[in-house]
């Protein structure tokens, strides 16, 4: 399985695409946004947007769900600092529960939740964690809690998980080829976790070169966001 501790993504050039954000919130109805960030760690006004590209995309996708089901987008864009921050906490929960694991070895498994952030892909627009929602406004069984990492969810949150009920992997499989459908990459250990344009992309794609650079927060700040 190709992480993103591999250091082959640090050698895949970036084309430094200068394409607009795009405000999830605010885009279209054909999806819903989760506003309250109950689940997420980012406190950033802009944890919803995202490149024009990706929108587009997920504007796909969301037409090639069947029965009324809706996108729940949880997150897009997280800034650099918080994804340091995310980083090192998740390695130093790490030390604690597993002090046996060397530093490489645990870098590699860190790297299974929190992506290290000279290669993370929510800091340059290109991701999104999303899950699927009912006609009613429910969000469907996908087989654990969205951001539940290994420990957490006994390894149901990685895409492939083999022992799901029914339910949970049939929906799972609407979710996966739904986003495939659309252009967008799983991270294989977070079944939320979709992502088009970013350094992982164009390693599993095998695109000669990333999209998009990662952007500072003070920097979005300034930046024109389209609709």
């Amino acid at each position: 399985m190709l992480t993103l501790a591999d250091p082959l993504l640090l050698d895949i050039p970036l084309a430094g695409v200068d394409e607009p954000f795009v405000d999830l919130a605010g885009f279209l109805s054909c999806w819903q946004v989760d506003l309250s960030r109950s689940q997420i760690s980012s406190r950033s006004r802009h944890f919803l947007k995202a490149r024009r590209a990706v929108a587009e995309r997920l504007q796909h996708a969301a037409g090639l769900l069947p029965n009324g089901l809706r996108l729940y987008i949880k997150e897009a864009y997280r800034p650099l600092a918080r994804q340091r921050r995310s980083f090192d906490e998740h390695l130093a929960r790490l030390r604690a529960l597993k002090p046996d694991l060397d530093d490489i070895a645990r870098f590699q498994q860190a790297s299974l939740y929190v992506a290290p952030p000279e290669v993370a892909p929510h800091p340059t627009g290109a991701a999104v964690d999303v899950t699927l929602m009912d006609p009613a406004g429910y969000e469907l069984d996908l087989g654990c809690p969205f951001n539940a990492d290994s420990e957490e969810s006994d390894g149901a949150c990685y895409t492939q998980h083999p022992h799901l009920s029914e339910t949970a992997r049939a929906n799972r499989a609407i979710l996966i080829q739904t986003m495939q459908a659309a252009g967008f990459v799983n991270y294989p250990s977070e079944w939320w976790h979709w992502s088009y344009g970013d350094r992982y992309w164009a390693a599993v794609t095998q695109a000669p070169q990333a999209l998009y650079r990662a952007v500072e927060e003070n920097e979005l700040d300034t930046m024109e966001t389209t609709q």
